[in-house]
């Protein structure tokens, strides 16, 4: 500060800024560190290329602000990840969370007023896998991004946490990365790059079994590449499945599909 004892030429406090960016005269001097999390296949933290270790109750805190994605209330905050508590004990041990979270020597929650927000030096996979999807299905991914061993496409969201708030992200990922792989094969085949059109509609058909239009896409696949009794193996193997498990009959999109293959 100048000294300037005016408030209208007072400089915000440093608390305000959620971003906890550098100042100006700071930004050369200051590196930034190397922090990534990974939520995808369980909870990972790596910071500078080495793992940092957390309690159970800051994973949780961090991975909560990570998938909600924008700053949150302290209250709401509080409430959501202890829900059997009373406000004012939700209250302590998000205190004592935010703590614990700041002893690793990083700032990884920035808190400003009433908001917490992660810090936005953290990169986080899922939001990398996420982005990655929707350009398959926006048809945005350039041809050399098309390569199935390169996707998160079929990873699971933290698998080994129960959690409501972590079940609604995992199923909302989980539906993404089935529509996206189902994208990557059409594209695939559009290529002529059947091979590897087949693995990622196979990954689809794996990451649902009862899923229809994963198997349509695969069927379709087939039919491009000329290998006829493939398609009917597949849809055959699908009806029987379905029949088995659900009692009920592929839909007349899929018969439609197969109809011209049966009568050839």
């Amino acid at each position: 500060m100048s000294g300037s004892t005016g408030s209208s030429l007072r400089q915000p406090p440093a608390i305000q800024r959620l971003d906890h960016s550098p100042a100006p005269s700071q930004t050369a001097s200051v590196s930034t560190p190397e922090l990534d999390l990974r939520l995808l296949n369980g909870f990972e933290f790596i910071g500078n290329g080495e793992p940092i270790f957390f309690p159970l109750a800051v994973q949780r805190l961090i991975a909560f602000l990570a998938l909600s994605g924008r700053p949150l209330q302290r209250l709401y905050v509080a409430c959501k990840l202890w829900i059997d508590t009373t406000e004012e004990r939700a209250f302590a041990n998000l205190r004592s969370t935010l703590w614990r979270a700041n002893r690793s020597g990083h700032r990884l929650v920035a808190a400003v007023s009433s908001q917490l927000a992660l810090s936005p030096e953290v990169r986080v996979d899922v939001h990398e896998a996420k982005e990655q999807a929707r350009r398959l299905l926006d048809g945005a991914a350039p041809p050399e991004d098309l390569n199935l061993d390169g996707l998160a496409l079929s990873a699971e969201l933290l698998p080994d946490w129960y959690d409501d708030w972590v079940m609604i992200e995992r199923e909302r990922y989980r539906q993404l990365g089935l529509h996206a792989l189902e994208a990557l094969a059409q594209r695939l085949v559009a290529l002529g790059r059947y091979g590897e059109a087949v693995d990622a509609a196979l990954a689809a058909v794996a990451g649902e079994p009862l899923r229809e239009s994963a198997h349509r896409t695969l069927i379709g696949i087939h039919v491009a590449e000329g290998n006829t009794s493939e398609a009917l193996r597949q849809y055959e193997l699908f009806r029987a499945m379905l029949g088995d498990t659900l009692g009920l009959t592929p839909s007349p999109r899929m018969e439609e599909l197969v109809a011209g293959l049966t009568r050839r």
